[in-house]
C-alpha cells in the first residue's frame, strides 16, 4: 500500500510520524518534571526555573537551527533533534541524588533544542514537498500537522502521568528513550537526505530575515504566543488550585484536555476559515481573527476582574479563548510556510519560530511575576494588551491580490 503512494506523501508521513513520535515524549516529559520535582519537595519557583533554558534555548535554536537545515537538509536537523531528546531523557534517568537544578535544567536545555530542531525540520519540510500552486493542499497539511502536534502534546500530559504512577520516573524516561531510539533508526534510513537543502549555501548573516512579511507575520507572532502564555503557563495552574480548591489531578486533566480540544480546533481550522468554499486565507483573515480574540480576552479580563461567576467565566472563557487562538495559530502556521522561500525554508521558518519561541518566553516571566504582584486579571489585561499589539502588526499584512501580484 505504502509503495502506491508518491514520494512526497511517503515523506510527509514519515515526518509527521516523527514529529508526532517526538511530541508525545515532550508532552509526558514535562508533566513528569512538573510532577515529579514536585513529589522531590520543590517549590513552584524552583520548578517554574527548570523550563527557562527550555524556552530560551528555544530562541537560539529556531534562529541558528533554520540556518542549519538550510545547509546541511531538514532530514540531519530532524534526527539530531531526535537524538538530543534521546540524550536529554537519557539524562535524567540518574540517580536521585544527581538530579539538582542545574543538571535537570541542563537536560531541559537539550529538550528545548531538541523540540524546535523537530518542529522547525517538520513544518519546513512541507514547503518541499508540496508545489508552490497548491496552496489550498499547503494549508491543509500544515494545519493538520500543528494541529495533531497540540492534540498529541495534550495526550503526552496524560501519558507522562500515567507512567509516573505505574512504573515511575526513572523507567518512564528509559522507555521514552527506547521508543525514540526506534523512530530515530526508522527516520535515518526512511528520510531523504537533501531534503529542504537549500541550493546555494546561505551565509551565517542571512539568518535574518529580509522578507517585509515575514518580518510582520515574526512581530505578529511574538505577542500573540506571549498572550497565551502570559496567563495559561503558570497563573491559571495555580489560580486553579488556590482559588477553586481543584486537585493536581483535576488542573493537569483539564489542561490536558484543553490542549487536546485546542489541536483539534488547529486541524480543522482551514474548514472555519472558508477552504471549503475554495478560500486561501491572507493577511486580511489574520488580522479579522486576531481582532476577535483581542475582544474575548478583553470580556474574560473584566468578569474576572469583577468577580462574576470566575469559575464559568474562566473555564467557559478558556474554551472560547483556546479555539479562537487555535485558528489564529493554524492561520499564522500557513502563511509563514506560503511565504517564505522555496530554496532554504528553514531560514524563513526558523526566524519565524524565534519569534514564537521569544514570545514564550515573555510570556512564561510575565506569568509569574504579573501573577504573583497583582493577581489573574492583570495577567489578563496584559495578554489582551499582547493581542491589540498582535492585531495592530497584522494590518500590515499582505493581502491576497497583493501576494498574488509580488
Amino acid at each position: 500500500m505504502l509503495s502506491s503512494l508518491s514520494n512526497s506523501v511517503r515523506q510527509y508521513m514519515l515526518v509527521t510520524f516523527n514529529y508526532w513520535n517526538f511530541t508525545i515524549t515532550d508532552g509526558a516529559l514535562r508533566m513528569l518534571v512538573v510532577l515529579y520535582f514536585h513529589d522531590l519537595g520543590y517549590s513552584t519557583l524552583e520548578i517554574a526555573s527548570l523550563f527557562l533554558f527550555y524556552e530560551f534555548f528555544g530562541v537560539v535554536t529556531n534562529l541558528v537551527g533554520g540556518w542549519l537545515g538550510a545547509r546541511l537538509g531538514l532530514n540531519k536537523t530532524m534526527n539530531i533533534g531526535l537524538g538530543m531528546q534521546i540524550l536529554a531523557l537519557v539524562m535524567l534517568a540518574v540517580p536521585i541524588t544527581w538530579l539538582t537544578i542545574p543538571w535537570v535544567m541542563m537536560a531541559q536545555a537539550l529538550s528545548g533544542i531538541a523540540k524546535d530542531l523537530n518542529k522547525m525540520s517538520a513544518k519546513s519540510s512541507i514547503k518541499s514537498l508540496v508545489p508552490d500552486e497548491q496552496q489550498d493542499a499547503l494549508y491543509k497539511w500544515v494545519a493538520i500537522l500543528t494541529g495533531s502536534k497540540n492534540a498529541l502534546k495534550g495526550a503526552g500530559f496524560f501519558i507522562g502521568g500515567l507512567l509516573l504512577s505505574l512504573v515511575g520516573f526513572k523507567l518512564a524516561v528509559l522507555l521514552m528513550a527506547s521508543v525514540l531510539t526506534l523512530v530515530l533508526i526508522g527516520s535515518l534510513i526512511g528520510l531523504e537526505r537533501n531534503l529542504g537543502k537549500a541550493k546555494n549555501k546561505p551565509k551565517f548573516s542571512q539568518i535574518f530575515s529580509k522578507s517585509a512579511p515575514i518580518n510582520i507575520l515574526s512581530a505578529a507572532r511574538l505577542f500573540l504566543f506571549g498572550a497565551r502564555d502570559v496567563w495559561f503557563v503558570v497563573a491559571l495552574p495555580i489560580y486553579l488550585g488556590s482559588a477553586f480548591g481543584w486537585s493536581h489531578l483535576w488542573v493537569g486533566g483539564f489542561l490536558a484536555s484543553w490542549t487536546i480540544a485546542y489541536g483539534f480546533v488547529q486541524g480543522i481550522a482551514p474548514r472555519i476559515t472558508g477552504k471549503s468554499q475554495g478560500k486561501v486565507p491572507d493577511g486580511h483573515a489574520a488580522l479579522l481573527w486576531a481582532g476577535l480574540l483581542t475582544a474575548v480576552t478583553a470580556l474574560i479580563a473584566y468578569a474576572v476582574q469583577v468577580g462574576w461567576q470566575p469559575q464559568f467565566v474562566i473555564v467557559a472563557g478558556l474554551m472560547l479563548f483556546g479555539a479562537i487562538f487555535a485558528i489564529n495559530s493554524s492561520l499564522h502556521s500557513y502563511l509563514i510556510v506560503s511565504y517564505a522561500k522555496g530554496d532554504g525554508v528553514s531560514l524563513d521558518v526558523g526566524f519565524y519560530y524565534m519569534a514564537n519561541a521569544m514570545g514564550r518566553l515573555i510570556g512564561t516571566i510575565l506569568s509569574g511575576w504579573v501573577f504573583q504582584m497583582a493577581g489573574l486579571a492583570a495577567c489578563l489585561w496584559v495578554s489582551c494588551a499582547f493581542l491589540a499589539l498582535t492585531t495592530l502588526i497584522s494590518i500590515k499584512l499582505p493581502k491576497l491580490k497583493a501576494i498574488a501580484t509580488a
